[in-house]
């Protein structure tokens, strides 16, 4: 589908327009540090539980508020991000020789150190492109948000070493440079072993504008490319059928194979009742029905339901998990090994052992796992020491922050939220 049959502007006011386009121009004169809206640290007060001893436990989900949940998907997807990064590609026998019988425990001196990967790079780029949909829906009333997130992707693609007017392709056109605030966070700029499924489809839409769809796939590919981003869609709505149609169309600019893009659906629909303050099982069982109606859903239930049973077996090894949910490499065994580790375990930090601790896409599968488990359990359940080591760590705080007020029930409106974010 080319730009123009999806134009951001379509229907709104020339004020509209020019109101959001000033802004966008002129931010692109103003220092960094003044493009930041300053966000306030003490907006949100977390739960922490401790025992007797005065430790840190996973506080219920029942007992997190929605903005704690929220704060807890994202962080914790990007700690299992990290956490899984230094293994990724090598088989469980040589993660044992290396880290020892239970493998990778956590982010510290013997163990990751926090860095992130091309997932959570998305991830942010995906929440962020969320936000300016946003933004746009309420100045200008354009409600179809993928062209906006298509947009941030090719932001992303702008950090992986292409120059803006190659990376952005229609949305570069008399712009010199990309606007908004999170491409100056120059983190982001690491190139981190970015997918080449991702890299080739944003490529080809910006040459010619021609972005992938469910109806127009630009690909075959199942690749877990399209699920590791999804879960910041589950924000979108309150409905969870619209959240799983959004990451589903989300995922297709990329990924066109069925189970590339409906277990990126699934997973958004999944984080979305767990952010409610649901159960994984109660979401799973919500999830069925709503899959089932969608075409080529075969592979991604079929997986879910095995990952079910071995969960209701108990722990299983590293290499039974292979055997029977795959290394995670594709969307489908991704997201069945996160659901997995989420239902065999009782608390975050071994829900993302299991996760990444496996001969196959560690990051991957641990980030997904993270998602879940941060909205299960919320970001109190993350290990202190975890978050201090985590890469971007400030940015990513300060993204979701803005996320729960530009999803709140009072959005700001001045002038700098919309050069912070703007709408298009």
């Amino acid at each position: 589908m080319a730009l123009s049959e999806w134009e951001w502007a379509a229907g709104a006011s020339p004020e509209h327009i020019d109101r959001i386009t000033r802004f966008h121009l002129d931010s692109l004169a103003v220092p960094v540090e003044q493009r930041i809206r300053p966000l306030d640290p003490g907006r949100h007060d977390f739960p922490i539980g401790l025992d007797e001893n005065g430790r840190k436990f996973p506080v219920p989900a029942s007992a997190t508020t929605w903005a704690d949940r929220v704060l807890g998907c994202v962080l914790a997807g990007a700690v299992g991000d990290a956490l899984g990064a230094s293994i990724e590609f090598l088989p469980i026998d040589m993660i044992r020789r290396q880290h020892g019988e239970q493998g990778v425990t956590g982010l510290g001196p013997t163990g990751p150190d926090g860095t992130i990967t091309d997932d959570t790079q998305m991830t942010l780029f995906t929440l962020e492109g969320l936000i300016r949909a946003h933004v746009r829906d309420r100045v200008s009333g354009a409600g179809d948000p993928v062209p906006v997130v298509q947009h941030a992707y090719q932001r992303w693609l702008h950090t992986q070493g292409f120059d803006w007017p190659q990376a952005g392709g229609p949305f570069a056109e008399g712009r010199a440079q990309p606007d908004g605030w999170l491409i100056t966070e120059r983190g982001l700029f690491a190139r981190r072993a970015p997918g080449n499924t991702c890299v080739t489809a944003l490529r080809v839409f910006a040459a010619d504008g021609t972005a992938g769809s469910m109806t127009n796939p630009l690909n075959d590919s199942k690749g877990c490319g399209g699920v590791m981003r999804a879960a910041p869609v589950a924000l979108w709505s309150t409905d969870p059928e619209k959240v799983f149609g959004l990451a589903a169309a989300t995922a297709a600019l990329t990924h066109g194979h069925p189970s590339g893009y409906l277990s990126a659906a699934s997973l958004a629909f999944l984080v979305h009742g767990l952010l409610g303050g649901a159960s994984l099982p109660e979401c799973i069982a919500a999830l069925t029905p709503v899959l089932t109606r969608w075409q080529g859903h075969e592979e991604q239930l079929a997986r879910l339901t095995t990952a079910v049973r071995l969960a209701d077996e108990g722990l299983v090894s590293a290499e039974r998990l292979a055997d029977e949910l795959g290394g995670g490499w594709v969307g489908e065994e991704a997201l069945a090994i996160a659901v997995y580790a989420m239902l065999a375990t009782d608390d975050l930090p071994s829900a993302l052992r299991l996760a990444v601790n496996h001969s196959g896409d560690s990051d991957s599968t641990g980030s997904v796992c993270g998602n879940l488990a941060g909205a299960r359990y919320g970001v109190a359940a993350i290990p202190a020491d975890w978050l201090e080591r985590l890469e971007l760590r400030p940015a990513i705080t300060s993204l979701t922050r803005d996320a729960l007020a530009e999803f709140g029930p009072n959005p700001p409106g001045d002038d700098a939220w919309l050069q912070r974010y703007p709408g298009w």
